[in-house]
Parts: C-alpha cells; sequence; structure tokens
C-alpha cells in the first residue's frame, strides 16, 4: 500500500505544469459560467451605501457621476448595473455625469442594460445622461451653481432644460445624494473635498480596491456616508440589492481558485517531503 502511494507521490511531482493551468482555469472560468453563490456577510460601510439610497423617498433625485475608464471595469462595472438597478427598483430619479471621456460610453451601457431593459424607463423623464464634461474640480463646483449651465446639451445633443426630468432642478440643492463611481483622479476625494464640505450634501463612493483604504477616514468622519471597495464589495452589494451580477460571480471564481492553487501547493509538498525520504536511503 505505501509503495502504490509513493508511486503516486512521485508521479504528482513530476506532474505536467500544463496539467496544472488547466484546472486553474477551470476554476477560474466556470463560477463565472455558473455561479456558486458562496454566503458572505456584507460589511458595514456596503450596508450604509445601500441604506443610504434605500431610504431616500420615491422620486427622489440623485447625481450619479461614473468617473472610470474601461481598465477598472472587472470591479466597478458590477457596482454600476448594481447602482442603476437598486436605483430604478426605488423609482428614483437619475442625472448622469462623468469627469472621465470614457465613462460615458460606459454609464450609457449601463442604463440601457439595466434601466432600459429591465424596467422599461423612460430616458429625460426617469434618467438622463449629461455626458462629459472637461474641467475636473471646476465642473464639480460649477454644478453648485447652475447643472442647466454647466450642462447645456445630454450625451444625445438635447437641450437639458426640455428635459421632463431636470424641470425644477438647478443646483446641488434639488438633489438628495451624490453616488460617485471612481476609478482615480479626479473621483471620490475631489467630491468630497470640492463639494462635499462645500455644498453639504450626502456622497456614497463605489471604488477600487487598491483605492478604498484611502477613503475609510471620510468614512469614519461622516464626509462619506457609503463605501464599495473592489469587486468584494461589488459583491456584498448586489447580494443586498438582490441580484446573481458579475461582482458575487468573480468573487465564487476567485475563491475556488485559490482554493485549488492551495490543494496542489499543499499537494506538491506532501510529495516532495515523502518522495525526500525515499531518495535518502
Amino acid at each position: 500500500m505505501k509503495k502504490k502511494i509513493l508511486k503516486i507521490l512521485e508521479s504528482l511531482e513530476k506532474l505536467d505544469r500544463r496539467i496544472i493551468f488547466i484546472f486553474i482555469v477551470g476554476a477560474i472560468a466556470l463560477p463565472l459560467i455558473f455561479p456558486l453563490n458562496i454566503d458572505f456577510s456584507v460589511t458595514p460601510p456596503v450596508q450604509s451605501f445601500y441604506d443610504e439610497i434605500q431610504s431616500l423617498p420615491e422620486g427622489s433625485k440623485v447625481l450619479l457621476a461614473c468617473d472610470y475608464d474601461p481598465g477598472s471595469m472587472p470591479e466597478l462595472w458590477p457596482m454600476n448595473l448594481a447602482v442603476v438597478r437598486q436605483l430604478c427598483q426605488k423609482n428614483l430619479k437619475v442625472i448622469s455625469i462623468q469627469l472621465w471621456a470614457t465613462g460615458s460610453p460606459l454609464a450609457e451601457a449601463a442604463f440601457n442594460q439595466v434601466a432600459v431593459s429591465e424596467f422599461n424607463k423612460k430616458y429625460g423623464v426617469d434618467f438622463v445622461n449629461l455626458g462629459f464634461k472637461e474641467g475636473r474640480e471646476i465642473v464639480m463646483v460649477s454644478l453648485g451653481e447652475s447643472i442647466p449651465i454647466t450642462f447645456p446639451t445630454d450625451y444625445h445633443g438635447n437641450r437639458v432644460e426640455d428635459l421632463p426630468i431636470m424641470k425644477d432642478v438647478k443646483n446641488y440643492k434639488d438633489l438628495d445624494i451624490i453616488i460617485n463611481i471612481s476609478g482615480g483622479l479626479p473621483g471620490t476625494k475631489e467630491w468630497i473635498l470640492q463639494v462635499v464640505s462645500r455644498f453639504h450634501i450626502k456622497l456614497v463612493s463605489g471604488c477600487t480596491a487598491v483605492s478604498a483604504p484611502e477613503f475609510y477616514p471620510y468614512l469614519q468622519s461622516g464626509q462619506l456616508v457609503g463605501l464599495l471597495g473592489g469587486m468584494k464589495g461589488a459583491a456584498e452589494y448586489e447580494k443586498l440589492v438582490g441580484e446573481t451580477g458579475l461582482g458575487r460571480r468573480g468573487m465564487d471564481s476567485q475563491s475556488v481558485s485559490h482554493i485549488v492553487v492551495f490543494l496542489f501547493i499543499l499537494i506538491g509538498n506532501i510529495a516532495y517531503f515523502s518522495t525526500r525520504k525515499k531518495k535518502k536511503r
């Protein structure tokens, strides 16, 4: 029996690395196709993000700033979809802007995929995409004076003042909260420094995992009232919204691939130390 086990261990020690790669690819790909819905707890910053939006009365108007690019889509795109889904579930009015030029088509795609296809929301009535404006912090401050002057036309070239959703919307005083999907600069930090303290409006943020630690002090001080950090934050948020999206699928994939890697390391070490004793003899 021991000889058979030793032979198996020796064969494992000489296992072609390409077979290991096949296992890793399967561990990553299969949970994305067939989600496992591995359960996990929701952290307070994510719960606060969800609760702040959920507490808004029906018909409230929110500003959704999509400040990211395709490079950060794996972490931020699931957040964007889930945010639009919750806003539609609550029947809130969504006004979107982008301080990154690359964010405009992504915001448009999120609205088309969720607001239009799933909830049959009407453009210009239930939501609007005002598009991209260059100017970074200058644009942020300008919105506090006049949104229609800062964005006279929307992403599609319509006059903003002619859209029903923009009726009685002049500046931040007419909005209930700002939601920022942030991939870098300008992003959440600039919204906090330039807008929150100056215009006294609530802000929640979804950001990449590497950026999240920078924003925890703002969360503790109350300048930020909710935070989604990376794919884990997106997965937790999807759980609250009641959707198995790319965030939860991604965490399933990551968890299974980590287990597979751990098992290969464990088996490799057992094989190495077992066969080493035999070689010494």
